[in-house]
């Protein structure tokens, strides 16, 4: 990490519900969640969508995964990510569950006979499921998670360093109930990742699914104070150009929708 910065976030993955491709993905990318966050020496991923199959597996610690829910968009990079095949390399993995017994239970449910080949375990790496708790801790940094609100549940994430804080709330519908339990979460954030699938005319009638608009998260942002916003979740039919236009259209440079491979120094 160069200069003064705190924490950095590196994007590998932007979409939703399945990955995409083509000339109309290029500026946004088509990959599905997945988020770097890099602080006081400690290496977290935000989900293990599509994006981490392209994620470096070199750490000077072992990398922490922490899965939002279980749903396949977030979990599909897993099984093509090459540092879980190295010999002796560790990788801790924290699936939202209530003891580690389940939380590999959950994930084998994808990754096993028939679905895939392998059990994550016989990878050959050294790999250790656990089950996310309320608070957690990595080195110097704190990580924090509270329910969302999202059909099957979904983990909102907050990761502090010294005095720098980022809040994770992907797969997040809107309503009064839980904006108001997350902007008392993402009080005063740095930066505050929020899912915008849809936009305003496309929400009206995907109610009820689990997601929100680029509009509803700039009303959050002023609501808790955070100092940026980061559009995520990005619907997979949505090209470059329209992503361009609602990004225009919320009208502050404090305020973009995210870019795979782009680099933010908090």
């Amino acid at each position: 990490m160069t200069g003064t910065s705190r924490m950095r976030v590196t994007v590998f993955g932007t979409r939703g519900s399945i990955p995409v491709s083509g000339g109309d993905f290029v500026i946004f990318g088509g990959n599905t969640s997945c988020y770097l966050v890099e602080a006081g020496g400690e290496s977290i991923f935000l989900d293990a969508g599509s994006g981490l199959a392209n994620a470096p597996t070199s750490f000077g610690h072992a990398p922490v995964i922490l899965l939002s829910h279980l749903h396949m968009d977030h979990l599909l990079g897993l099984g093509m990510y090459a540092r879980l095949s190295q010999p002796g390399a560790a990788t801790q993995l924290y699936v939202p569950a209530h003891d580690a017994r389940e939380a590999k239970r959950a994930v084998d449910r994808l990754y096993s006979h028939p679905l895939w080949p392998l059990e994550l375990s016989d990878y050959g790496g050294d790999l250790a499921i656990c089950a996310m708790s309320a608070t957690m801790r990595f080195g110097e940094v704190q990580v924090q998670t509270e329910q969302g609100n999202h059909p099957g549940g979904c983990r909102l994430i907050k990761i502090r360093h010294g005095h720098t804080t980022l809040v994770y709330a992907t797969d997040f519908e809107h309503d009064e109930e839980a904006c108001a339990r997350l902007a008392a979460f993402a009080h005063d954030a740095d930066l505050l990742l929020y899912d915008g699938q849809y936009d305003e005319d496309a929400y009206d009638a995907h109610r009820g699914f689990g997601h929100s608009t680029p509009a509803m998260g700039a009303a959050l942002k002023k609501r808790c104070g955070a100092k940026r916003l980061l559009v995520v979740h990005h619907d997979p039919r949505s090209t470059d150009q329209e992503l361009l236009a609602r990004e225009q259209a919320l009208g502050d440079a404090s305020m973009r929708f995210a870019r795979e491979g782009e680099v933010i120094e908090l």
